[in-house]
């Protein structure tokens, strides 16, 4: 994300400002000596709380009875722990300074962690890492999983979609494995131990190789190697931002090794479990899962941020997080519950000119989906025959605040003139980038979504196109008809070249004196009659 320098004066908000930068926003206007530290605070407003955006508002997650003895405050066992020195310099200074003027962020950031500290406590001890690790998702994320940079990071950890799956994250429509709390720690656990022996148990220079990446920091060591210079973190020449990422990790030690003497606090959280991992099975409708949590969908997508939509991913992973007083009554209902009624199922009968793609996106699942389920070989299928779909069990609106992190998690601003677009029956990315003269790749980019994922009927789409007349070319110019004629490809079929062109498999063999018994050759030449508007 590209970083602002906000000035002392602000009065108006942009939309996609963070609550910590409004806090900071405030403390600047509220705080009479603010000019004296103005240059600190301008290098360091963004830099602490904007790199990445916060897209879902914060849940109080009920985790039963939290009363908290003072020796069993689990910042007082990490803080026993910490072995980094912390140099005197000025860039830790100006960043440990930030963080002490700001306890209502550390108390933010501090609530957000609550439910998952110990877990991650527990894992990195488990692994022999040192637990000033515990403070690196305040760097990453303000321990917020649902955040996303628009480099295309995310969750608690921040990871890019490549180094995730090399780490054996999944992604997929149903699922974003970099938002899944456990998965995640357990992923940023391996490439932490992994940076650290490749730099030579040199933590700092890891931290820094998991910001910028090891080829970035090997190289920069190189440069410094050959011109006699020293190789440490400090002396090396790395980007502002991992030059400024270390050192917040070591301001924070700084301040969680002597919170008196920075007259801070950290939040005491409670030095035992408060969550557990509930094995599920298989696919299970999340506001069903809620409901014998005895949670909200919201509390309950709180704990399991990785999923996207209405149900757990059909391929896993199948477990939740829960508070420990709801798993014993979750198990106990989960067990009583048949296998057909996880999800609620429609039987479908396919109609002339329907494809997979299609019955999916008007069912919110997905083509692989409903493939597995039954158990076709391919994507052909026959007029007549039926199909079973697993479906939500309740309205699409009940599952708002998953729908709405599938559009928020990446969504970016284009150029142009702006207008909503309503996905009909048979649209395609392809079609409707075509139809706005922009990619689909765009499209997707402005909508939070990948390029691949399927259209719903219905859905709302954000364009911007540099057409005059943008706003009207799909509803001034309804019946503006062209006759075409069209160059069969390979792969193609009447189905498929009808839900392209928007028209009727029965109108394709009536124009080209077709029938459907005949096989499409690649190279013959089809006339269509088709709106050019609707395409």
């Amino acid at each position: 994300m590209k970083k602002l320098i906000l000035p002392l004066s602000f009065t108006l908000l942009t939309a996609c400002q963070t609550t910590e930068q409004q806090s900071v926003q405030r403390d600047l206007a509220n705080n009479p000596n603010a000019a004296d530290n103005l240059d600190i605070y301008q290098a360091l407003i963004v830099d602490e709380t904007a790199d990445v955006v916060h897209p879902v508002a914060d849940v109080d997650i009920p985790l039963g009875d939290n009363s908290i003895l003072a020796s069993d405050n689990i910042w007082v066992r990490i803080q026993n722990q910490l072995t980094f020195e912390v140099p005197e310099n000025r860039t830790v200074a100006v960043h440990r300074n930030w963080y002490a003027r700001h306890q209502s962020y550390l108390d933010r950031v501090s609530k957000r962690a609550e439910p998952f500290l110990y877990y991650i406590t527990e894992e990195l001890e488990k692994n022999d890492m040192p637990l000033e690790l515990v403070l690196l998702p305040i760097v990453e994320s303000a321990y917020d999983p649902f955040a996303y940079s628009h480099g295309s990071a995310a969750g608690m950890w921040q990871f890019l979609s490549g180094t995730g799956k090399q780490f054996g994250l999944k992604l997929d429509w149903w699922y974003d494995g970099r938002r899944d709390v456990a998965a995640s720690t357990q992923a940023a656990i391996d490439y932490l131990k992994y940076l650290n022996k490749r730099f030579d148990g040199d933590w700092l220079l890891a931290l820094a190789a998991y910001n910028s990446g090891q080829g970035r920091v090997s190289r920069a060591m190189k440069r410094n190697k050959k011109k006699g210079l020293p190789t440490d973190f400090w002396s090396l020449d790395l980007p502002k931002e991992t030059r400024d990422y270390v050192p917040k990790l070591l301001a924070l030690t700084a301040l969680l090794k002597e919170p008196e003497k920075y007259n801070i606090t950290f939040k005491p959280i409670a030095n035992k479990p408060v969550i557990s991992k509930v094995e599920i099975g298989s696919q299970l409708d999340l506001l069903l899962a809620a409901d014998m949590a005895g949670l909200t969908i919201e509390e309950l997508h709180a704990l399991n941020p990785g999923f996207n939509r209405w149900a757990t991913a059909p391929d896993g992973p199948h477990y939740l997080l829960l508070p420990n007083h709801k798993v014993e009554s979750f198990k106990s209902q989960l067990s009583e519950l048949p296998d057909e009624k996880r999800l609620t199922w429609q039987r479908y009968k396919i109609r002339s000119g329907d494809s997979l793609s299609v019955i999916a996106s008007k069912y919110n699942t997905t083509t692989k989906v409903i493939r597995q389920v039954n158990k076709l070989s391919s994507n052909r299928i026959r007029a007549g025959k039926y199909l079973l779909i697993p479906t939500a069990t309740k309205s699409l609106d009940r599952y708002e605040s998953l729908e709405k992190l599938a559009v928020a998690k990446a969504s970016k601003k284009g150029s142009g003139n702006k207008l909503t677009y309503t996905v009909k029956k048979g649209d395609t990315l392809w079609d409707i980038g075509r139809l706005y003269k922009v990619s689909s790749r765009d499209i997707a980019k402005w909508n939070g979504f990948g390029p691949k994922d399927t259209l719903r009927l219905g859905q709302k789409l954000t364009i911007y196109t540099k057409l005059a007349q943008a706003s009207s070319v799909s509803a001034g110019n309804s019946n503006t008809m062209r006759n075409i004629n069209y160059k069969v490809k390979s792969g193609d079929s009447l189905a498929r070249i009808a839900n392209k062109f928007n028209v009727k498999i029965s109108d394709i063999e009536k124009w080209n004196n077709l029938s459907r018994n005949n096989y499409l050759q690649p190279g013959q030449m089809l006339k269509l009659s088709v709106n050019i508007t609707s395409i």
